[in-house]
C-alpha cells in the first residue's frame, strides 16, 4: 500500500506561495482587529491578554517538537535570549500596540515596513557589513517618503497620530535589532527555540507591567466577536502566522519571499477602509509609494546573509 503522495518542488513552491499571500492577508487585515479590540479592552489590557496566551502556545510547540526533554542552552546563551524577549516583545510589540492605537491601520503597517532599513543601519553601525550606494540612496528615498507620508499628519497638527507614526518607528528599529541579534542564536538552535524561549522569557514583564489594567478589565462581558478577534489577533496572527511565514522562507528562500511584504500596507489600507472611516489623501498614497521603493531598493541592492534572519514576535 502506497503512502501519501508527496508534491514535487513545483507544486511545493506553489503551496509555499499562496501560504505566504494568506499570510499577507492575515497580518494585513489584523491591524484593524487590533484596533477594534484597543477600543474595547485598551491596548495594555491586550497585551496582558496576549502575553498571558503567547507563553501556552510556545510551550505547547515545544511539548510538540521535543516532548518533556527542552533543548538545553548555555547560560550566556540564556541571557541573550531574555535580551531577545526584552528587544522583542517588551519594547518592540509593547510600542507596535500603543503606536497602533494613536496611529491609522494602513499608517502602522507602512511604517512598520521601515523595519530593514533599521536592519541595514544597525549592520552598518555595528561593522557588520558596509552600505553600498545604491543601499544609501534606498535609506535616503525611504526617509523622505516617510516625511511626504507624515506631512498631512504634521501640518494638520494632529500630534498623536504623528507621534503614534514616530513610535513606531522606534518600535521598527528594536524589531531590527531582534533581526540582528536573533541570527547568532539562531544558527546555533535554530529558530523554533529561539522564538519560544524569547516569547517565554519576554512574556514575564509584560504581563508583569499589564497586570493592573488586564485584572480590572470585565473580561467576561466581551462578546464572542471580540473573543475571536483576540483569539485571531495573538494565535492566528502572531503566533501562527509567523511560524507559516517561517516555512515560507525555507520553501522560497528569504530573497524571494520578502518581496511579498510589500504587500501588507495595500491590504491593510483596503481592510482599514472596508470596515472603517480611514481615508487616504494624495501625500498619503504618494509617501508611501515613495518609502516602499527607498526600501525595496535597500533591501535589494546588496542583499546579505545577516539580513536573513527571521524574527518571530508580530
Amino acid at each position: 500500500m502506497q503512502g501519501p503522495v508527496q508534491p514535487d518542488g513545483h507544486e511545493r513552491e506553489l503551496q509555499a506561495l499562496v501560504v505566504g499571500l494568506a499570510v499577507i492577508v492575515v497580518w494585513g487585515a489584523n491591524f484593524s482587529v487590533q484596533k477594534a479590540l484597543f477600543a474595547a479592552i485598551t491596548p495594555t489590557g491586550f497585551l496582558f491578554a496576549r502575553y498571558l496566551i503567547m507563553p501556552v502556545c510556545a510551550l505547547a510547540l515545544l511539548l510538540r517538537i521535543y516532548g518533556t526533554r527542552f533543548p538545553a542552552v548555555s547560560r550566556r546563551d540564556l541571557f541573550d535570549l531574555a535580551k531577545l524577549g526584552f528587544f522583542g516583545h517588551v519594547l518592540h510589540v509593547g510600542m507596535v500596540t500603543h503606536g497602533i492605537d494613536w496611529s491609522t491601520a494602513f499608517s502602522s503597517s507602512l511604517i512598520l515596513a521601515c523595519g530593514p532599513i533599521f536592519t541595514l543601519l544597525i549592520l552598518r553601525w555595528s561593522g557588520i557589513e558596509q552600505l553600498n550606494r545604491a543601499q544609501v540612496a534606498g535609506v535616503a528615498v525611504a526617509g523622505v517618503g516617510v516625511l511626504v507620508f507624515l506631512s498631512d499628519k504634521l501640518l494638520a497638527g494632529r500630534w498623536l497620530a504623528s507621534g503614534g507614526d514616530l513610535f513606531l518607528l522606534v518600535a521598527a528599529s528594536f524589531f531590527s535589532y531582534y533581526t540582528v541579534a536573533a541570527k547568532p542564536l539562531i544558527e546555533r538552535h535554530g529558530g523554533i527555540v529561539v522564538m519560544a524561549y524569547a516569547t517565554l522569557l519576554g512574556s514575564v514583564p509584560v504581563v508583569v507591567l499589564s497586570m493592573p489594567v488586564g485584572l480590572g478589565i470585565e473580561w467576561r462581558h466581551l462578546s464572542p466577536l471580540l473573543w475571536a478577534g483576540l483569539l485571531w489577533a495573538v494565535i492566528v496572527s502572531a503566533f501562527a502566522g509567523w511560524l507559516a511565514w517561517g516555512w515560507v522562507n525555507a520553501v522560497r528562500g528569504v530573497g524571494r519571499t520578502a518581496p511579498l511584504m510589500y504587500l501588507m500596507p495595500p491590504v491593510a489600507g483596503l481592510v482599514a477602509w472596508a470596515v472603517s472611516d480611514e481615508r487616504f489623501t494624495v501625500p498619503k498614497v504618494l509617501g508611501a509609494a515613495i518609502t516602499l521603493g527607498g526600501v525595496a531598493l535597500a533591501q535589494f541592492a546588496g542583499r546579505s546573509r545577516a539580513r536573513e534572519a527571521p524574527a518571530l514576535v508580530d
